[in-house]
């Protein structure tokens, strides 16, 4: 969905501490716009922060933490198969997970990055390099 089709744009609100880390270190990335995420049934009501590469949705973070990534299909199939997030059910090629912790601040940069960076046109293969690189260091 494009951003203008999502409701008034205006800039995301503050979220709560460990979403607030994720949030703020996405919006220093080059092109982001973000803005507030109204809820799905009404455009009145604030449920988070979008975050877009021109026109295209990188994802969201809703108020209560979780996030809803719009991957892709092939990294979708990358994130599912290493159980860094799960499927999303309302969108084809989106997934899901929730920023509650230190350590999910971490995971959920790197997800938004490797999702960056697909968007901005780097190939599969060295989105799986840079994941399986990420997953080797942490274990």
């Amino acid at each position: 969905m494009k951003l203008e089709e999502k409701g008034k744009i205006i800039p995301p609100p503050v979220l709560d501490k460990y979403p607030q880390m994720v949030s703020t270190e996405i919006q220093q990335w080059k092109n982001i716009i973000s803005a507030t995420h109204w809820h799905f049934s009404d455009n009145t009501k604030v449920d988070g922060a979008d975050f877009y590469v021109a026109e295209q949705e990188l994802g969201h973070i809703h108020l209560d933490g979780s996030v809803h990534l719009a991957a892709g299909e092939e990294l979708k199939k990358l994130f599912l198969s290493n159980n860094l997030a799960k499927k999303f059910q309302y969108g084809e090629n989106w997934v899901e997970f929730k920023i509650s912790s230190e350590k999910d601040v971490q995971k959920a940069i790197l997800l938004f990055q490797l999702n960056y960076e697909r968007i901005n046109g780097i190939s599969l293969d060295d989105l799986i390099t840079k994941l399986a690189s990420v997953i080797t260091k942490n274990n």
